[in-house]
């Protein structure tokens, strides 16, 4: 379904800019022209102060009540392809998207264990919602990692404010391009205005953000970060993500044309090349986290299915398909795998927040990117075993449209997709085998 919002035409937007923009009218393969992408016109609401949340219980209390509200409508939504923009609204205000923020600048200063939990229990209702804060969330690091202290005074008290943070993810200049080439361009005009343009991909959380950070690079060509307001002259966000699977997280493109920034929304990441972070660990923590709440919402879904609707194999001589023992002993294997992830995710999570209480060094970071990989790993193979199982399990019944039960296997393909698991295996065994420390970067 067309979002009601996505009705304005590239050129009626761009209008306020007098330079040419790349041409974002070609397929993502870059195989042939496409039709143009849609405008998302619409903007999100001024922030207003959420609530806040005083204690990590609280923030997990919230966010199962949450949960349970948005599980109510997210086959609904994922069916209409509808965009939830009032849930984000409800998100934001309920003070889950700010509890990362440190003591000190006067958050929560929530665990990594709690962010993991957060982003299970979200997603586990609808993962499609519970993936738009994924780079609100990876951005708080990097700017924890990376930015100076008036960086993080600045866009920490913004987020507080409900200020919410999107991302312009890699801008694929050619099947050869690596993703994270920082080809948008930040020059300096005649006014000593910075200025940037470049058309970026995957941009997940930008359409319901005020900020949208992206990597470019500046003058003498060295990778930076930009942070461009949402609402300013010269950004345009696209409705074209249509992929078959977390189908409502405005995954699509952007396209900044002239942007003018200030200096002060630059933070020099090319200065931490060379320094180890967390900041990789953490992203794929939350990438793993997404994929256990899938696989715990796909196997509630099949349980509920089998008790309620479900009906027994005519040779298993029983009243109800719950009591059908083959389907008992697939489902207790299917908890076991689903349990398994869920517990080696917490358990990386709960390494990430030791090694954050000490000084973070090459071989520190290594195996902060090996624990997340492991968990990584089998949040993948569960949430594509559970989404895929379910039918198996319910039977056919559970393959009418109008319970729209595929949409469990379709957003754990792809979301699964975001890094392959093939290289979580080769990072792991490279790493015990040969003692290979993983390259550093947002994908470890």
């Amino acid at each position: 379904m067309t979002h009601p919002d996505a009705t304005i035409s590239r050129s009626a937007h761009s209008s306020h800019s007098p330079h040419s923009a790349p041409n974002p009218a070609v397929s993502a393969d870059h195989t042939g022209p496409a039709a143009p992408p849609r405008t998302l016109n619409r903007l999100p609401l001024p922030p207003s102060p959420p609530h806040r949340i005083t204690s990590e219980a609280e923030a997990l209390t919230i966010a199962q009540t949450l949960a349970d509200t948005f599980r109510a409508s997210a086959a609904e939504r994922d069916s209409e392809r509808r965009l939830p923009w009032d849930e984000i609204e409800q998100y934001t205000a309920s003070g889950l998207w700010a509890i990362t923020i440190p003591r000190q600048y006067g958050g929560l200063g929530a665990s990594y264990v709690t962010l993991a939990q957060l982003f299970v229990t979200i997603c586990a209702a609808d993962p499609s919602l519970g993936q738009i804060p994924q780079n609100h969330f990876a951005v708080l690091q990097n700017l924890s990692d990376m930015g100076d202290e008036a960086q993080r005074q600045r866009w920490f008290a913004d987020v507080l404010g409900g200020q919410r943070i999107g991302n312009a993810g890699p801008e694929r200049k050619s099947k050869a391009a690596r993703l994270d080439s920082p080809t948008a361009q930040l020059t300096r005009d005649a006014n000593g205005t910075l200025r940037v343009s470049g058309t970026r991909y995957y941009s997940t959380g930008s359409a319901f953000a005020h900020w949208i950070p992206f990597r470019a690079v500046d003058e003498e060509g060295r990778p930076v970060q930009v942070w461009a307001r949402r609402d300013a002259p010269g950004v345009t966000v696209f409705d074209d993500w249509d992929a078959f699977g977390q189908r409502t997280t405005a995954s699509g493109g952007v396209i900044f044309e002239n942007v003018a920034v200030e200096d002060r929304d630059v933070v020099p990441v090319w200065r931490f090349g060379q320094i180890p972070t967390l900041s990789g660990p953490v992203s794929q923590l939350i990438q793993a986290s997404i994929d256990a709440g899938i696989a715990q919402g796909a196997l509630r879904d099949a349980l509920d299915f089998v008790r309620d609707k479900s009906r027994p194999w005519i040779d298993a001589g029983v009243r109800q398909a719950s009591d059908d023992p083959y389907i008992i002993h697939e489902i207790g294997q299917l908890q076991i795998e689903v349990d398994a992830a869920h517990a080696v995710l917490l358990e990386a999570a709960q390494y990430l927040d030791t090694l954050a209480l000490g000084p973070i060094d090459e071989s520190i970071c290594a195996s902060a990117s090996v624990a997340v990989a492991e968990a990584k790993i089998l949040t993948t193979e569960a949430a594509l075993n559970a989404g895929e199982h379910l039918f198996a399990l319910a039977g056919s019944a559970s393959s009418r449209a109008r319970y729209n039960l595929d949409r469990h296997w379709r957003n754990a393909r792809v979301h699964t997709l975001h890094d392959p698991v093939r290289w979580k295996y080769h990072l792991l065994g490279n790493y015990v085998l040969n003692g290979a420390l993983p390259k550093r970067h947002q994908w470890n």
